[in-house]
């Protein structure tokens, strides 16, 4: 892996809002502006949460079908594997876990006991268009995610294949990626310019800061507004 940052600067990003981060990537013109994040379909499942932050180590799964039933299915391997490849991102981690069923969240790959194993292996969250179950305990471990849904079973939970790109919530996310989420939802930043962007968002709140003064103040004006609104650079 290339351009992971400092934990100061990982820091820093995990201070600002989604919201605040995408403003500032919108600056650079690497991507769209409806791209680069995953789908209202993927939300916060405890939205009270701190902001989460890390590197994408991805794994995709099933948790139904024939031949996930474990008499058809016995080899455990690929945990093992699984768990040794978790180790190989950069820390912190993020899980991001594609569930490829028909029907994506029938049974639930993220509950208590992964979580306990993942947080041991330096995870700081997980991201899924699948399910995720267990709330209470997860919530008591302070551990961020974000789901399509929430399930009661793990089903028959098997993994199909990890360290590959997978797609939550129309996003793709490839391993090593680095992804932020909150309240509002989940996202990617482009590594090359990750270590700019508390510095962009200070901008961006400064100018919001202005707005707020002029649209809160005894002597509005249209003319106020618009020089406060007009974008400079510095």
């Amino acid at each position: 892996m290339k351009e992971t940052l400092s934990t100061d600067q990982l820091n820093a990003i995990r201070q600002l809002s989604t919201c605040m981060v995408a403003n500032a990537i919108e600056t650079f013109d690497l991507r769209l502006r409806d791209e680069g994040y995953a789908l209202s379909t993927i939300h916060s499942v405890f939205p009270t949460l701190p902001a989460m932050i890390g590197y994408a180590a991805t794994v995709r799964i099933r948790c139904t079908g024939v031949l996930a039933r474990p008499h058809l299915h016995p080899d455990d391997t690929n945990w093992w594997n699984w768990w040794n490849y978790v180790q190989t991102i950069p820390g912190p981690r993020v899980v991001v876990v594609q569930d490829s069923d028909e029907k994506p969240g029938t049974g639930a790959f993220i509950g208590e006991t992964q979580t306990n194993i993942l947080k041991a292996l330096g995870c700081v969250g997980a991201v899924t268009n699948g399910a995720v179950r267990d709330l209470p305990a997860l919530s008591a471990m302070g551990f961020p995610v974000f789901a399509g849904s929430v399930a009661v079973s793990h089903a028959y939970v098997h993994i199909l294949e990890f360290g590959k790109p997978v797609q939550v919530g129309d996003l793709t996310i490839r391993p090593g990626d680095l992804i932020h989420g909150d309240c509002h939802g989940v996202l990617s930043i482009p590594k090359g310019i990750a270590a700019d962007i508390p510095a962009v968002a200070e901008k961006f709140r400064q100018r919001a800061e202005k707005i707020a003064a002029v649209c809160r103040g005894s002597n509005f004006s249209l003319e106020k507004l618009r020089e406060a609104v007009v974008w400079k650079e510095s």
